[in-house]
């Protein structure tokens, strides 16, 4: 096959990502599994550098050939947009495609958790979805920025390297800025954007302690930002964040954190039993009093604890949304203990052998029509009644 030939292929079979190595078979990945095209013949490294060369800038062309690796984006009309790496290897050159749908999806096709939907009520604060790469962080921002889209009047600015869903203005001005073309650096992005008169801000990733000090400040002074880091957690998230600080401004750190963050979405996709595909088992944090608490006094190992306290404010922890799954013949007990943090019985590790909580599409929280729901200002996500905080029911200004 051709190069776009492969590709469309590729696509066509709702493949994740595209590998194409030198003296390897071309393979895609599809539901987490890598897959060969077996009936092509292993590339040449020659090959593999006409496929670089056709899919990047040439300018970008040159600094993968300096510098031995690259990021970038690259799109086929009518097919798909692409997250592209290059780079050099043992065995000669490599090129990864990541595949991105043109539009970006809605909150109700991706089998979230309904009480993520109290994020849309947010005015301000620091909101990070956190996961392994694969585990679908950008999906579910794409999903919850294009909702803030369909129902606000705000100012939105997403910061990407690179710019992955496309959104299209809505009730939204949207501004879309992607790293190393509209801008150096994250940082420097960031800076300009608090000049930018913005509601929200996307960062697609917390990268350094610059980028995370300016994020902080943005979203103490009046702005919803977003973001993602690669940790499987709410407590290791703040871990995490804590150590990028020098010792001596961890405390501070620490303080700004449990008055600033208010959520930590983190997922995993895990293979399903029932049809095929991947569903994603979540854990959500929502910054209460007593988790800022926690947060101030450093004793974060305590966290997971007051999330399985928290089930009626919305809060679960992954190991109670595995169990759900396994509970609703959605995922196999193998992929449960696979992925479970207490695979030693398989019970429930952190409900005290309690029975887990009720989730749509066995993910979130119960269906409609099985809980009350509070009344109000909609958003188009239903919002638990029990335990909402004040900060998620305030006007969004302008």
């Amino acid at each position: 096959m051709e190069f776009e030939e492969l590709v469309r292929f590729a696509v066509d079979n709702k493949a994740s990502d595209i590998h194409l190595a030198s003296y390897n078979q071309p393979a895609y990945r599809v539901n987490g599994k890598m897959l060969q095209f077996s009936s092509e013949p292993q590339l040449t490294e020659d090959v593999v550098m006409l496929y670089i060369e056709h899919v990047l800038e040439p300018s970008d062309f040159l600094e993968f050939c300096n510098t031995g690796d690259i990021d970038a984006s690259y799109a086929i009309e009518g097919c798909a947009r692409f997250r592209v790496n290059a780079f050099k290897q043992r065995h000669g050159a490599s090129l990864v495609m990541r595949i991105i749908k043109e539009r970006p999806p809605e909150m109700s096709s991706l089998n979230l958790p309904e009480s993520i939907g109290k994020v849309l009520n947010l005015q301000e604060g620091l909101v990070l979805v956190t996961g392994p790469t694969g585990s679908g962080k950008s999906t579910t921002l794409a999903a919850i920025i294009n909702e803030i889209n369909k129902k606000e009047s705000l100012h939105i600015i997403t910061i990407e390297d690179p710019v992955e869903y496309m959104h299209e203005p809505k009730k939204c001005v949207v501004n879309q800025r992607e790293v190393g073309t509209d801008s150096e650096t994250y940082s420097a992005a960031l800076k300009s954007a608090l000049r930018e008169d913005p509601d929200v801000i996307l960062m697609g990733e917390i990268r350094d302690l610059e980028s995370m000090t300016i994020a902080l400040r943005a979203a103490e002074t009046g702005h919803l930002v977003f973001s993602t880091l690669h940790t499987e957690s709410a407590a290791k998230t703040i871990d995490r964040l804590i150590d990028m600080y020098p010792v001596e401004r961890q405390k501070q750190a620490l303080s700004q954190l449990s008055t600033t963050l208010k959520a930590v979405v983190s997922q995993r996709l895990m293979p399903r039993s029932d049809v095929k595909g991947r569903i994603g088992a979540f854990e959500i944090m929502f910054v209460n009093s007593a988790i800022a608490n926690l947060i101030r006094e450093n004793k974060i190992p305590q966290i997971e604890q007051m999330i399985s306290l928290n089930q009626s404010s919305g809060m679960i922890t992954k190991q109670m949304s595995i169990d759900t799954l396994l509970k609703a013949g959605v995922i196999s007990r193998e992929t449960a203990d696979k992925y479970s943090f207490d695979v030693a019985d398989g019970n429930p590790a952190l409900t005290g052998g309690q029975q887990p909580p009720t989730l749509p599409g066995g993910v979130g929280m119960p269906p409609q029509g099985q809980m009350p729901m509070a009344q109000g200002r909609s958003v188009g996500v239903n919002v638990p009644q029990n335990g909402t905080s004040a900060y998620y029911n305030r006007n969004r200004r302008g």
